[in-house]
């Protein structure tokens, strides 16, 4: 058998694991997401369209497990998530992956070193700020202003000013459910 046979096979006996260790651990199913191909190398904006199955609403929790559950959507449903990413910031946790949205508050000159990143402040419904910094390497650059509401899927990271939501794009490689940002009915992946 052949090395990039072996690959192959190797790869999905790994995928097959993850999946058995996700229901085993949560009692849910994971959709595996499609790969993304090779022509899919230029960051695409889509526009909000009812998909075969919806990213989560706002106001999404995360599980213990770092993994996304989804409660009813509203304004009750973001408090609650904003006062986990308040708690997760006062705790100093990282590697935390929350749904919600927020008010920016400030608009930051992009990040160019290394991987280019848009940044930008929001403030959530608590008070709470946290610098979003949106990959624009792999995800298309979101055309936003002070003032306006952004919704997003993100892992939040703890700094000393208020953490970071970042992973707000496609996974390229395709080995985790990446983020996305959805502002004025659009997503941005």
């Amino acid at each position: 058998m052949s090395k990039s046979k072996i690959k192959q096979v190797l790869g999905a006996l790994l995928v097959i694991g993850v999946i058995l260790a996700f229901r085993h651990f949560t009692g849910q199913t994971l959709e595996p997401a499609p790969a993304p191909t090779e022509t899919e190398t230029t960051p695409t904006a889509r526009t909000e369209r009812a998909p075969a199955s919806p990213p989560p609403a706002a106001g999404t929790a995360p599980t213990t497990a770092g993994r996304v559950a989804t409660p009813a959507p509203g304004r009750a449903a973001t408090a609650r998530v904003d006062e986990q990413i308040r708690q997760a910031f006062r705790q100093e946790r990282s590697d935390l992956w929350f749904v919600s949205a927020g008010t920016v508050d400030r608009v930051l000159p992009d990040d160019n070193e290394g991987s280019r990143h848009q940044r930008f402040i929001i403030e959530l419904s608590n008070g709470h700020t946290v610098l979003v910094a949106h990959n624009i390497d792999l995800a298309p650059r979101v055309p936003l202003a002070e003032g306006d509401t952004i919704e997003f899927r993100g892992e939040y990271e703890y700094n000393d000013r208020g953490g970071v939501i970042h992973w707000t794009h496609h996974d390229p490689r395709g080995r985790k459910e990446g983020g996305w940002l959805r502002h004025e009915g659009r997503v941005y992946e």
